[in-house]
């Protein structure tokens, strides 16, 4: 049993508080042993062969992804939906369908509201792909959720993957690695800013996958305790340099949206809001703009040209 396999065992017995602060001395250590390859990993920055560019000329994508962990996460997407409308921004909210109660008026809402929904792995148990027949079965039921909400994107809890064994659910594009990220329990990186086609052989269906490309909230804000916008800032600079494509992955569960003090697991929304701020007036009319679906397409158009 591997070590990320026996924490997640013994998870539910320790409190909430206890984990975080385990999990900070961890990443703060992490942190200092690959400076030299997080937050920026310069090899990553190579474009694909036959890069056409991205529509419109622009100079790079920017993409905005929510994965709502918990049932206090779904009950915060309209108040996070709401702050990105007031930039003139939309995003991807993926939900967990057997977590908690997922609202079919929320995803109408948010679809009538121009975001997007999509699926984030089937329970988060952190067990998705501990065996290739619980991954079997419960792609069986990813696939329902995926048909019935209409989604088109799937993500998994904590970014575990598999992508060899992925092509059984019914996706055109997965986020569930990254460029680099040596806090993730699986910090096996994809190295690249671009999105990539996968797919093992031509006996299975392909899908696109899209590597997030800022660092995530939860690791900034609440294990590395990161007080402002610095970190994204650094790396959306060096992603637009390269032509890149910048995604960042947020989750309304750690965000404070009621203007008193974060909790110990939280951050205001405040710094959320100042880095699109930044994005609005420091890259405004040199970004690309879209739904991860929207990336997908035209991927699959423009560099696999499939069909």
């Amino acid at each position: 049993m591997n070590l990320t396999a026996f924490f997640y065992i013994i998870k539910p017995f320790i409190p909430r508080r206890v984990q975080l602060i385990l999990r900070s001395r961890v990443a703060l250590y992490k942190r200092k042993k690959h400076r030299h390859r997080w937050p920026v990993l310069e090899s990553a920055g190579k474009s694909p062969a036959g890069w056409p560019g991205w529509p419109e000329g622009k100079q790079f994508a920017f993409v905005l992804l929510h994965d709502v962990d918990t049932w206090k996460g779904h009950e915060r997407a309209r108040a996070l939906a709401s702050l990105e409308e007031r930039f003139g921004f939309r995003s991807c909210f993926n939900f967990v369908p057997e977590g908690y109660p997922v609202s079919k008026g929320l995803r109408d809402e948010l679809r009538n509201r121009g975001f997007e929904v999509g699926v984030h792995g089937l329970t988060h148990d952190g067990k998705l792909f501990s065996k290739k027949e619980i991954f079997l079965r419960r792609a069986v039921r990813i696939n329902k959720y995926l048909k019935d909400w209409g989604a088109v994107g799937f993500s998994s809890p904590s970014m575990h993957h598999k992508l060899e064994w992925m092509h059984e659910i019914n996706m055109e594009y997965d986020i569930s690695t990254f460029d680099t990220d040596p806090f993730e329990p699986q910090p096996d990186g994809a190295g690249v800013i671009f999105p990539f086609w996968y797919q093992r052989d031509g006996s299975v269906r392909g899908f696109v996958e899209l590597p997030y490309t800022l660092p995530q909230d939860f690791t900034l804000f609440v294990l590395l305790k990161e007080k402002g916008t610095a970190i994204w800032k650094q790396k959306l600079d060096w992603i637009a340099d390269k032509g890149g494509m910048a995604l960042l992955d947020t989750h309304p569960d750690y965000m404070c949206f009621t203007g008193v003090s974060p909790s110990y697991e939280e951050y205001s929304c405040k710094i959320y809001e100042d880095f699109l701020n930044y994005v609005k007036k420091r890259y405004n009319g040199l970004y690309w703009h879209v739904l991860p679906r929207d990336v997908a397409a035209f991927w699959i158009r423009n560099v696999v040209n499939r069909p």
